[in-house]
């Protein structure tokens, strides 16, 4: 597998199906000096599953927050580029109004509301789905897919261990019956166990038909659960192509996963710029 040409149209998409999310040309910048990203583009059709992968510091997250329009919430801007939905353009889109057309977004970092109860925190999820039948139906299919939420219901969020925090941030954002689930580092800081089992519930999401964009360190776990993969390297696309492609891991972290002088010192000029730790209240699905 080749490298890709900068400038050249990526399509990660391995299915023929329209986009239900396309990103073309986007480029992001964070205050006058840090450019996180420079001419990304990548497809996701219905019920596909797309991983991005890259040292930290490469634009992954830049990529989620342009996508869900929560930029702006990290003092960061969209410089040029498109993001459509369903073949809309949706790059002035508010973050509700994102939401509504069902794509959501789970932070990195487990950001459930503490103080708040599993069972308030979930139905913060579903403030945008209207029908009360179809916030029943979103319920019942988030606790059978973590019954341990179910026997802490009325237990604050707060004192959940970091697994369980992490199957509510989950389950808060499945609360919405979204199209497209945005998910960023799911598997930080879980044990090795834990990590199998959240590769195991994002497969049987995605199985449901709903698109999943992955930005995930653990390339192994990425891989065994995406259809296509994108690497993202000093913000732009440095190889693309079907998850299967990625065979040699070791020549993958070497190049593209490793965390040397040149990408630690880009990474702490953007957590010093882009504002990366969001409060609680910034998140309401």
């Amino acid at each position: 597998m080749t490298p890709t040409p900068p400038g050249r149209q990526v399509d990660v998409s391995c299915s023929p199906s329209p986009p239900i999310l396309e990103v073309s040309g986007l480029s992001v910048r964070y205050g006058q000096s840090v450019i996180a990203l420079q001419g990304v583009d990548l497809r996701i059709a219905q019920g596909e599953a797309v991983t991005v992968l890259g040292a930290n510091g490469a634009g992954k997250s830049s990529l989620l927050r342009a996508i869900s329009r929560t930029l702006s919430l990290h003092r960061g801007a969209v410089t040029s580029g498109d993001v459509r939905i369903n073949g809309e353009p949706a790059l002035h889109w508010s973050p509700t109004r994102m939401v509504r057309a069902g794509v959501v977004q789970v932070p990195e970092g487990r950001h459930v509301f503490a103080g708040l109860t599993v069972q308030e925190n979930l139905r913060a999820g579903a403030l945008t789905n209207r029908s009360r039948k179809a916030r029943e139906r979103a319920m019942a299919y988030v606790l059978d897919l973590f019954p341990r939420l179910a026997d802490r219901m009325n237990q604050r969020a707060g004192l959940l261990s970091g697994g369980e925090q992490q199957m509510l941030a989950l389950g808060r954002a499945l609360m919405s019956e979204p199209r497209v689930l945005l998910l960023d580092e799911p598997s930080l800081g879980l044990a090795p166990r834990l990590v199998t089992q959240v590769g195991e519930i994002i497969r049987q999401v995605n199985e449901r038909g709903v698109s999943v964009l992955l930005v995930e360190q653990n390339a192994a776990m990425a891989l065994s659960v995406a259809s296509s993969a994108v690497v993202i390297e000093n913000g732009r696309v440095a190889r693309a192509g079907a998850a299967a492609e990625f065979q040699d891991q070791k020549q993958l972290a070497a190049q593209y996963l490793g965390s040397g002088p040149q990408a630690e010192r880009l990474a702490a000029l953007r957590r010093s710029s882009a504002d990366e730790g969001p409060t609680l209240r910034r998140w309401s699905a």
